[in-house]
């Protein structure tokens, strides 16, 4: 049988790995939609200053595309972002992609056993496989307040370069991972910046100074360098996965560690007492800063820990009756974590819609496929987002997985391929059950959807997932005969 067509909707870290990694055995017939104007995924969204990944650069990259010159441990944005482009010219990927097209309807078809997909603009695709890498961070959230601000707003993932913040009153609200990056940036330029706080942090180190040009020089010249600080910093990462899976032990060297940290950088007893969590260590994501509790204590900061009641033409009013006048609100409220590829349509088999399935939270096998959706595999789906690992990893994982059930569905001359139920289901249950006990289940997070099941981290260690995609099982896969072939065999053995 011919090798199959496949169409990847989303060219970010994902997207690419897996077009990369079906190329390089064997699969040609390949289509990347997305809907932005270039490739990168969350790393050409997010522009705003201050912006960098908070994993070291040596394990945010692909294992087949290490980078020797990276400019710090953890690399800014605009840097990922020139790396990805050089990976996918290297590995002739980036002509495959059509820009610009806004998937709306995915819906798979029981008579030719294939997926037609559909973009707003009212262009169509047909394939033999569907892979869905949109990821969990690229549907900013923005929280629906009473009232109206007149002023001028933004997300932190559609940031207004054009906007001058200086001598500005400005309101940022949230203090997640992004916020932590831009405030520093915002408060040097701000008149008055005032950071709106739900729920304070535990905070990490991070000293991110550019590397000097001998250490670099040095990286480039001695690959092995690199190849042993790629396993010191997995190790150490996985150690912050040991301390969340054991809040109550190993937990409470996290929390102290986090704890003197943050003492030593919050010298104000008021700020440090506002700007304090009050949950379980790793139940939210820790964030690694060095600078962002400091930028709390200048002059022209406040950190406002009462809830915003409503906005007015010309200010945010809190629950205590105060109006703060401010000229711009940018919001760092993250994203829509537990969206996935929706508003996105998919409809897999008899027609059935994905968001029915997932009704009470997302699931898939190994968080790459779904029991009713043939042929159908996820990249960066449900339960696999990290505690603190590299995604990429994950991802790397995920594309091979996929490669194998696609090669198996080849050799065997299937028209689709389809995880079995009851192997889906029991893989659910043992996942769900790994979150008894851990720092996960302690708190509210992004990592739990609203009747509070945790729907995008994994509950392991990044080995052990790595290590349970690195061989795909036909025998929890069911395999669809070729339409002309149903009548005298309606499906094919899964081995």
């Amino acid at each position: 049988m011919t090798a199959p067509k496949v169409v990847i909707v989303g060219a970010g870290i994902g997207g690419l790995a897996a077009a990369i990694e079906l190329r390089r055995h064997g699969f040609s017939d390949i289509t990347i939609l997305e809907r932005a104007s270039q490739l990168g995924g969350t790393w050409q969204y997010n522009t705003y200053p201050g912006c960098a990944c908070d994993v070291p650069s040596h394990l945010y990259s692909y294992s087949f595309a290490q980078k020797p010159d990276w400019s710090r441990l953890c690399s800014p944005s605009g840097e990922i972002l020139g790396y990805l482009r050089d990976v996918a010219a290297e590995h002739d990927v980036a002509r495959l992609i059509e820009f610009g097209t806004k998937v709306q309807t995915c819906a798979f078809s029981d008579a030719s056993r294939r997926w037609t997909v559909t973009a707003a603009d009212g262009r169509a695709w047909e394939a033999d496989a569907l892979l869905i890498a949109t990821g969990q961070l690229h549907q900013p959230a923005i929280p629906q307040f009473e009232g109206e601000f007149a002023g001028h707003s933004f997300h932190s993932a559609a940031w207004d370069h054009d906007y001058d913040l200086r001598g500005k009153r400005v309101a940022v609200i949230g203090t997640g991972a992004s916020a932590v990056q831009f405030v520093p940036e915002v408060a040097e330029q701000a008149g008055q910046l005032y950071v709106f706080q739900r729920t304070g942090n535990w905070f990490l180190p991070r000293r991110n100074r550019p590397y000097p040009g001998w250490f670099r020089a040095l990286l480039e010249r001695v690959p092995a360098i690199q190849a042993v600080r790629r396993r010191i910093w997995t190790t150490y990462i996985e150690f912050l996965t040991v301390m969340i899976r054991h809040p109550r032990s190993i937990g409470r060297i996290g929390k102290l560690q986090s704890s003197l940290f943050m003492r030593s950088q919050l010298r104000d007893p008021k700020v440090r007492a506002k700007a304090w969590p009050d949950y379980t260590f790793g139940c939210k994501r820790v964030l690694f800063s060095s600078r962002f509790l400091p930028s709390l204590e200048r002059p022209n900061v406040e950190l406002v820990t009462d809830p915003v009641a409503r906005l007015s033409a010309h200010g945010i009013e809190t629950t205590d009756g105060r109006l703060r006048e401010i000229d711009c609100i940018i919001y760092g409220t993250g994203f829509r974590t537990t969206q996935f590829m929706f508003p996105m349509e998919i409809l897999g088999a008899q027609g059935r819609s994905l968001r029915e399935v997932w009704s009470d939270g997302a699931h898939a096998h190994l968080g790459v496929a779904v029991a009713g959706f043939p042929s159908l595999f996820l990249v960066y789906g449900p339960n696999t987002n990290t505690s603190g690992g590299s995604i990429i990893a994950f991802e790397e994982a995920q594309t091979g997985y996929i490669r194998q059930a696609l090669e198996h569905m080849r050799r065997q001359g299937a028209a689709a391929i389809e995880v079995r139920l009851e192997v889906a289901a029991a893989s659910d249950r043992a996942l769900q059950a790994r979150f008894a006990g851990t720092a996960w289940m302690e708190c509210d997070s992004w990592y739990r959807n609203a009747s509070g099941r945790i729907v995008t981290n994994w509950p392991g260690y990044m080995r052990e997932y790595v290590r349970d995609l690195r061989r795909f099982d036909p025998s929890e896969y069911e395999l669809l005969a070729a339409p002309e072939a149903r009548a005298q065999a309606p499906t094919l053995a899964g081995a």
